[in-house]
């Protein structure tokens, strides 16, 4: 399957992390998939991002990461670029998710650093480079240290970007004064790199300093908010910014209500009760071991969700 959009699409703007409904025995929840997709480009975001921490990925074998990829690229039909996650443990195993991806007619695909083994930045830099080498569709860049226990190194990114063997960054390091130095060596070097933020509540500031755009977890939820947020930026209304960045903050404390989950669940977790109680997805159900919200957790998000003008 080729890909609707060319490889010279230019990345920028909201692009949430789409998470993965899923029915009650595990299986993508595809009506529900297709709401959802459907419901972000409603909202008018700029390009679709599958198989992130958001999606499940690592949750998900290669079959239905495979569903996942097709049934996306076929929703989307060519309205906006849609990246995909290609999380594995090492640089053939990565490889061979990126063939994968390239087959379903992704338009980008997006790979974190070597998981499980030990490896220093040199190694890091290898694996980007065999990586990037697998296909020609676009690669990004994903630090996660919360996840695979390393931070990307500055000048290995700009390095990479400047030879063309990355497009992009996305930043989910929480690491908001390494994001910024990331910036400011980008623009040093002629800006080779497209660099987008995952810190969904610190966005109208990063935005201001110079970043190309959000992955926004709680973009599932109200992705209207984050492309009036990125509107508002793009205007140079730096205070009509703010006001939705605080808005979107408040609606944020729904993944701040589950108590006894994991950090995964919970975030996650109130991703898809939101949704649920959104009527977009069916049902909250999470991949196992993960458990699905329920109980007095899902009131508490429920009141959230009004408060912020979504029920």
């Amino acid at each position: 399957m080729e890909s609707a959009v060319p490889t010279t699409t230019t990345f920028s703007g909201v692009i949430p992390p789409v998470v993965t409904p899923l029915t009650a025995d595990g299986e993508l929840d595809r009506a529900s998939f297709e709401r959802l997709i459907t419901s972000q480009l409603d909202a008018g975001v700029h390009g679709l991002f599958v198989l992130g921490s958001s999606g499940e990925v690592a949750y998900l074998d290669d079959a239905r990461r495979s569903q996942v990829m097709e049934a996306a690229v076929e929703i989307t039909a060519g309205r906006v670029p849609v990246m995909a996650g290609v999380i594995d443990l090492t640089t053939r195993r990565v490889a061979d998710q990126v063939r994968r991806a390239q087959d379903a007619g992704v338009d980008a695909v997006v790979a974190t650093a070597p998981l499980y083994i030990r490896t220093n930045d040199d190694e890091i830099e290898r694996h980007f480079r065999g990586v990037a080498a697998a296909s020609d569709l676009p690669l990004f860049a994903y630090d996660v240290p919360v996840c695979v226990h390393s931070k990307l190194d500055l000048g290995m990114l700009v390095r990479l970007g400047s030879e063309g063997v990355i497009a992009g960054v996305k930043d989910s390091s929480g690491d908001d004064v390494g994001f910024r130095r990331l910036v400011a060596a980008n623009r040093a070097a002629g800006s080779p790199l497209r660099l987008f933020t995952g810190h969904e509540v610190v966005v109208d500031g990063m935005l201001l300093l110079g970043a190309d755009g959000v992955v926004p977890g709680l973009g599932n939820v109200d992705p209207a908010g984050y492309v009036r947020l990125w509107d508002a930026a793009q205007a140079g209304d730096w205070a009509r910014a703010r006001d939705e960045q605080d808005r979107l903050a408040s609606l944020f404390e729904i993944v701040f209500q589950p108590r006894g989950y994991s950090g995964g669940a919970s975030g996650l977790g109130a991703f898809k009760t939101s949704l649920q109680l959104l009527g977009v997805i069916g049902s909250n159900v999470m991949t196992t071991p993960a458990p699905a919200l329920e109980g007095e957790v899902v009131d508490q998000i429920k009141v959230i969700l009004a408060e912020a003008g979504l029920l």
